[in-house]
């Protein structure tokens, strides 16, 4: 039901934007996030590979195999939070981690500004970001979107210029026979986010387990 639900309300976009133009992000940017990494995924690798192979002739920026992530929320700039107060966000957080899951990553959705894979079930995610906003709430952290208004995804591909989107959905429609890929997700990362060309790229600050 979620991926009908992605997939429709993609089919529904009528112009694509530039996902690369957002007011306050320069080469120079750098932010804490937590995220969701999964570097020793080859199945998740390969879907997006194949994926990114078909619809190269869009001319959009494929994600790196080593930069697929889900951004969970972004917990401040570097500049406004020193080593000490990091710490902080670190030991809130470590104990109201909910338990480890599996999601499930299904093609092929997307939005004005990417295309990407649907992941399910949401609970589990939603939980974790539940999670770590009740975390920053007492160090004055709180996340920019709210639990209820957010909605896991995991891109493949980022849009780069304003655009029609019926030959970008067109093209995404047959890569939703792809078989899904399971992830198990054991870990969250805080990562020190940046932007490299046109990809996102991040040093990980800590991972803490789940459960």
């Amino acid at each position: 039901m979620i991926a009908a639900d992605d997939q429709a309300a993609f089919d529904a976009v009528e112009t694509m934007v530039d996902h690369w133009d957002r007011p306050g992000w320069t080469a120079q940017t750098r932010a804490y996030y937590w995220m969701l990494t999964f570097p020793d995924s080859p199945a998740l690798a390969d879907l997006a590979l194949r994926c990114q192979q078909h619809l190269a002739p869009l001319g959009l920026d494929p994600v790196p195999d080593d930069g697929l992530h889900i951004t969970l929320t972004r917990v401040g700039s570097t500049a406004a939070l020193p080593l000490p107060r990091l710490d902080d966000v670190i030991s809130a957080a470590a104990p109201l981690c909910p338990a480890a899951f599996r999601l499930r990553a299904v093609p092929l959705a997307g939005s004005r500004g990417a295309v990407r894979l649907t992941v399910a079930p949401w609970g589990p995610v939603l939980a974790l970001h539940a999670a770590l906003s009740k975390s920053m709430a007492p160090l004055g952290l709180a996340p920019r979107k709210p639990t209820a208004l957010f909605r896991p995804h995991l891109s493949l591909a980022y849009n780069n210029r304003p655009r029609p989107a019926a030959p970008v959905i067109k093209a995404v429609t047959p890569l939703r026979r792809l078989a899904p890929v399971d992830l198990d997700v054991r870990e969250v990362q805080l990562v020190e986010l940046r932007r490299e060309d046109r990809a996102y790229r991040w040093d990980v600050v800590k991972s803490l387990p789940l459960g």
